[in-house]
C-alpha cells in the first residue's frame, strides 16, 4: 500500500470493517440478487471481488464460483471478512490486501471480477478498471456496481460534496458516461446498464463511518440549503435521509 490516498482510505474502513460486515444496506439488495442471477449463468472457476470492504459480494458468489478472492486495502476489514466466512463455512474465500490501481494477480487469472460501491474511493477509477481487463481472462466478465452523479451541475456538486463530508475518503461518484467512457478505454465491451435508486438512511449512512458531529450538521446544512426542486429530486427527508442514484452494469473483455 502506497500513498497519502491509500493510507486515508485504510484509517477509513479499518476501523469500521465490523460495521460493514453486519450492515443491513450491503449485507443485501437487488444488485446482490442481479450479480448472483449472472454468476449462476457464468459459473467463473476464479472469480475477484474487488474493493470488497465487508465482503457482501464474495458471500454471494462463493456459491456460484469456484474460488473468490477478496481484494481490499485495509487489513482490518480482509481479517474481518475471513472470519465471517469462516462462521458461513465458505471455505472457498481467499483474501488478499491489493490496490485496484496495482493488482498483485497476473494477467488472465481470473475469469470474472466484481466490484460493487468501492470504484468511487479509488485514486484513479480509469486505472484500477485497465487492471480489472488486465487480470481477466479473454472473454471474462466485469460486474460493476456503485453509486453514480446525478448528472445536473447542481446536483453532483452537492452529492460529492456531502459524500466527501460523510467519508473524507471518497474520491468521485462518476456519471454514467464516465463509466461507459472509462470501460471503453480499458477495453471492456458493455452489455449491460442499469440506473437504480438505493435510499440511505441518514443516521446509519453516518455511523458506519462515525462522521463527526460537525461533518454531519455540515450535510445538513448542504441539505437544508437546496432548491425545493433539488430536494425533492434527491428526495431529501426531514431526518436527512436521501435517495442515492446508482449504476449496475456487465461488461465483458474485449
Amino acid at each position: 500500500m502506497s500513498g497519502t490516498h491509500s493510507t486515508l482510505v485504510d484509517r477509513q474502513f479499518g476501523a469500521q470493517a465490523e460495521a460493514y460486515v453486519a450492515s443491513a444496506v450491503h449485507a443485501a439488495g437487488e444488485d446482490l440478487d442481479w450479480l448472483a442471477a449472472h454468476l449462476a449463468t457464468l459459473r467463473p472457476v476464479r472469480l475477484l471481488d474487488l474493493g470488497c470492504g465487508g465482503g457482501h459480494v464474495a458471500y454471494r458468489a462463493a456459491a456460484h464460483a469456484g474460488e473468490v478472492t477478496a481484494a481490499d486495502l485495509s487489513d482490518a476489514m480482509l481479517a474481518a471478512v475471513q472470519r465471517e466466512a469462516a462462521a458461513r463455512g465458505l471455505g472457498n474465500i481467499l483474501t488478499q490486501q491489493a490496490r485496484a490501481e496495482a493488482l498483485p494477480f497476473p494477467d488472465g487469472t481470473f475469469d470474472a471480477v466484481a466490484t460493487r460501491f468501492s470504484a468511487h474511493h479509488w485514486s484513479d477509477a480509469a486505472a484500477g478498471l485497465r487492471e480489472a481487463a488486465r487480470v481477466l481472462a479473454p472473454g471474462g466478465m466485469l460486474f460493476a456496481m456503485d453509486a453514480i452523479s446525478p448528472g445536473p451541475p447542481l446536483l453532483d456538486t452537492h452529492l460529492q460534496a456531502v459524500e466527501a463530508l460523510r467519508d473524507p475518503s471518497h474520491v468521485r461518484d462518476y456519471s454514467a458516461a464516465e463509466w461507459l467512457r472509462m470501460l471503453a478505454a480499458a477495453g471492456f465491451a458493455v452489455q449491460e446498464v442499469r440506473t437504480c435508486r438505493l435510499r440511505m438512511e441518514f443516521a446509519s449512512w453516518t455511523a458506519r463511518m462515525r462522521t463527526p458531529d460537525a461533518a454531519q450538521a455540515a450535510i445538513r446544512y448542504l441539505q437544508d440549503a437546496l432548491p425545493e426542486a433539488a430536494r425533492r429530486q434527491m428526495e431529501v427527508e426531514a431526518d436527512g435521509s436521501f435517495m442515492l442514484p446508482t449504476l449496475r452494469i456487465a461488461a465483458a473483455k474485449a
